[in-house]
């Protein structure tokens, strides 16, 4: 075990660099609102790919995959976990190039909604995604602490605070411009990082031959590509993370931050090509401390750090421990942002805020909230995978509609908001981690199917997917698209008309 003076010293040592250097590059770089929200259109390639990489790869790389692997069918929901880590980037190229063109002068998916379907919508997915965006946050907090607690033995309050605090300094002073210049620096340090972890802990097991023996002799279907439960987890995890990062505000930001569509194409499309590598080496952790008999049903979400315990020397387990730093520092930045960005863009309209001043102590004032929620959440050591797909269900009920309504003139707000709630309907119906809340209701208990991770995301997706089809061909909207281009401007537009309204971010009538 690494001693926990040292590493809690390397923690605040390293929380305490970044944040310096985000603050240090934000200074001078900030002198709007459209600045702290959006960085519109700064960012080039490189840029662009490493704040993409670092900002989607949280510390749950380090869990999910690897106990999807120990515990969730092997091999095949590994490789499942890193396609459906990478087809959202990828669909984000079509979309994201779909709505900078109509909302050049945007900020946010919701921001779309409310123009394009209404404000019952719109506060409907409002909730959906700053709930996504909570529960991702919660659930870094949850891996930072959890996994120095193992490797260290730091109480896992200790570590989701300062995590926590540190992050909240330079995102509440720096916003995107600082996020996405600290995901440069830590892009550069994580990828070697992981690559050094996963080959010192090949070496230290005996090799691949070693490793592949091992596990045969353990549990052959730990690397049976077959392997139906494996394949039913690889399947429902391509539409929970699909769903789940189509509501990420934190995506939609660099969509507009990307300094063009060429931009836009390329980093989006090698970091879905970065992620699968990434994934898939976190994830094989899962399977050797499987094969290893290192896992047990209390240990399944800490799959990854058992084999660093066990077969690592304490210098590359300490090297994990910065992993893990850079990792959630690189996701907690980004969701924090992105849910200020929230408060700040939309809030702000149904939130009686009467001045520029206002709105900036009331969005960091609910930011700060949420943050101490999420540091509360991260000491309780729930397994974070389990939290990734609670909020992944609510979202691959309702990012099929949002999507349909960026191409489709007659979906209407009605036909969106019942495709919606009929996917979470059927979603809920079999997701296990909530069906004890629909059992409440008296007399729905005996009525619901058996609980199957399978049959709740496809069944959320594909009844959202068919009734938004009805919704389409029976729709007798004519929905303008030009009126995304008048109806929501940049703040710095605003400003020059009516200072309220651009700290608001108002939607002209």
């Amino acid at each position: 075990m690494v001693s926990q003076t040292a590493a809690l010293a390397a923690t605040v040592v390293t929380l305490a660099t970044f944040t310096a250097a985000g603050l240090w590059y934000a200074h001078g770089r900030v002198g709007s609102v459209e600045d702290l929200l959006t960085a519109r259109n700064s960012t080039g390639t490189a840029m662009t790919t490493a704040t993409l990489i670092a900002s989607t790869m949280g510390a749950w790389i380090l869990f999910s995959p690897a106990e999807a692997g120990a515990a969730f069918g092997g091999l095949p929901a590994i490789l499942g976990y890193a396609i459906g880590s990478a087809i959202p980037l990828l669909l984000f190229i079509p979309v994201g190039v779909r709505i900078r063109e109509l909302m050049p002068t945007g900020h946010s998916l919701t921001e779309f909604v409310l123009v394009r379907f209404g404000p019952v919508m719109y506060v409907f997915v409002l909730v959906v995604s700053v709930f996504y965006m909570f529960i991702f946050l919660a659930a870094e907090m949850t891996a930072i602490a959890g996994s120095l607690e193992l490797v260290a033995g730091i109480p896992a309050w200790q570590t989701a605070t300062a995590v926590g605090l540190f992050v909240l300094v330079y995102t509440a002073y720096g916003g995107l411009v600082a996020s996405i210049f600290t995901d440069t620096i830590q892009t550069l340090v994580i990828l070697p990082l992981l690559a050094v972890g996963f080959g010192a802990a090949v070496l230290a097991l005996g090799g691949t031959g070693e490793i592949h023996a091992t596990a045969l002799a353990t549990d052959p279907s730990l690397l049976d590509p077959g392997f139906r439960p494996g394949l039913e987890f690889g399947l429902y995890v391509v539409f929970a993370i699909l769903g789940a990062n189509m509501l990420n505000q934190g995506i939609w930001q660099r969509v507009y931050a990307a300094d063009g569509e060429s931009t836009l194409t390329r980093s989006f499309a090698v970091a879905a090509l970065t992620v699968v590598p990434m994934v898939l080496l976190a994830g094989l952790f899962g399977v050797v401390a499987s094969g290893l008999g290192l896992v047990t049903p209390e240990t399944q979400s800490v799959a990854f750090f058992l084999v660093v315990i066990e077969v690592l020397p304490e210098s590359i387990a300490f090297v994990v421990v910065l992993l893990v730093v850079l990792l959630v520092m690189s996701s907690a930045d980004t969701m924090l942002n992105a849910i200020s960005s929230l408060i700040t863009v939309d809030l702000a309209r149904i939130i009686d805020v009467d001045n520029d001043r206002s709105l900036r102590l009331t969005g960091r004032g609910l930011t700060v909230l949420v943050a101490i929620g999420a540091i509360i959440i991260g000491a309780q050591g729930y397994s974070v995978l389990r939290l990734f797909l609670t909020a992944d269900l609510l979202a691959a009920a309702v990012f099929v509609p949002l999507i349909w309504g960026l191409y489709s003139r007659s979906l209407t707000e009605l036909g969106g908001l019942v495709a919606s709630l009929a996917g979470l309907v059927v979603g809920i119906a079999y997701f296990p981690m909530l069906r004890g809340v629909v059992m409440l209701v008296p007399g729905v208990g005996p009525l619901l199917p058996e609980p199957a991770f399978l049959p709740a995301f496809l069944g959320a997706t594909a009844v959202s997917t068919l009734v938004t089809g009805l919704a389409v061909a029976v729709g007798s909207a004519n929905f303008e698209f030009d009126s995304l281009t008048t109806k929501i401007r940049s703040f710095d537009e605003s400003t020059t008309e009516d200072p309220s309204a651009a700290a608001a971010g108002e939607v002209s009538d």
